[in-house]
């Protein structure tokens, strides 16, 4: 009996490991995982572990949004270069600044920079680079993605297990995407230690708002300098941190 249900058992996570590598997540848990130090994050994906040679899609509306969003990229990004590789970073904004890249762990000079003009050279940027085994990951930012788009972009990975960040700023409506998640980072402000006024490490209200098989859900993180972190104690917006002061 013990001998049907352990065979039984491996059926279901044969069965279970392949849906998931139909639906656009090669690895999970045990696959030659990489440590992103997402922390309780990684909990929300199959196989509690953040899915690699997979698009991820964020979207922002804000300039501050979008500087959060390219920040916690970046902290991701960099565990994901750890081990070799470049990344291609696709945008027509040039709103970046190379040098705060090392805050992440990352050497500016191993980010590939690419400056379409038009939005079909863009999403051809974006797929060619996909395509490419030879890198890390490639970051695109622009505003609109139809579904047949990212659905190219998603068959682009699954050939080459390069991971896709779709980073969409001011986008129209959120449409229905390819993508296997879907985020929402917003900026949190910073803990100060001390007297002396200054700017204190990143800070991120992270919300997953879609994740195929997953569970969505929302955390406060911050970088330390060398990974995230998760914030457990009360964390005050700039929107609460005024109204204390006018009150």
């Amino acid at each position: 009996m013990n001998q049907l249900s352990c065979t039984k058992n491996e059926a279901i996570a044969h069965l279970r490991h392949e849906i998931l590598a139909m639906q656009g997540i090669k690895r999970i848990a045990g696959d030659d995982a990489i440590d992103t130090g997402l922390g309780p994050i990684e909990n929300a994906f199959p196989g509690r572990c953040f899915p690699i040679g997979a698009v991820h899609e964020f979207t922002s509306q804000s300039f501050e949004h979008v500087a959060s969003t390219n920040g916690f990229i970046a902290g991701i990004i960099g565990r994901l270069m750890e081990k070799g590789g470049a990344c291609l970073w696709v945008s027509n904004r040039r709103t970046l600044f190379p040098p705060a890249l090392k805050l992440f762990g990352i050497d500016p000079e191993r980010i590939i920079f690419a400056n379409p003009t038009k939005i079909k050279e863009t999403l051809w940027t974006i797929e060619e680079a996909l395509k490419c085994n030879a890198l890390g990951a490639v970051v695109g930012e622009l505003s609109e993605l139809s579904f047949t788009d990212s659905r190219r972009l998603q068959l682009a990975v699954e050939k080459s297990h390069v991971t896709g960040f779709i980073h969409r700023v001011n986008a129209r409506s959120e449409n229905t995407v390819a993508c296997v998640s879907r985020w929402q980072i917003r900026p949190l402000a910073s803990n100060l230690d001390g007297i002396l006024p200054g700017v204190g490490l990143p800070r991120w209200h992270v919300r997953l708002n879609k994740v195929r098989n997953g569970l969505p859900g929302s955390w406060d993180m911050e970088w330390t300098g060398e990974r995230f972190q998760h914030i457990t104690e009360p964390v005050f917006t700039r929107r609460s941190i005024l109204k204390r002061k006018v009150v």
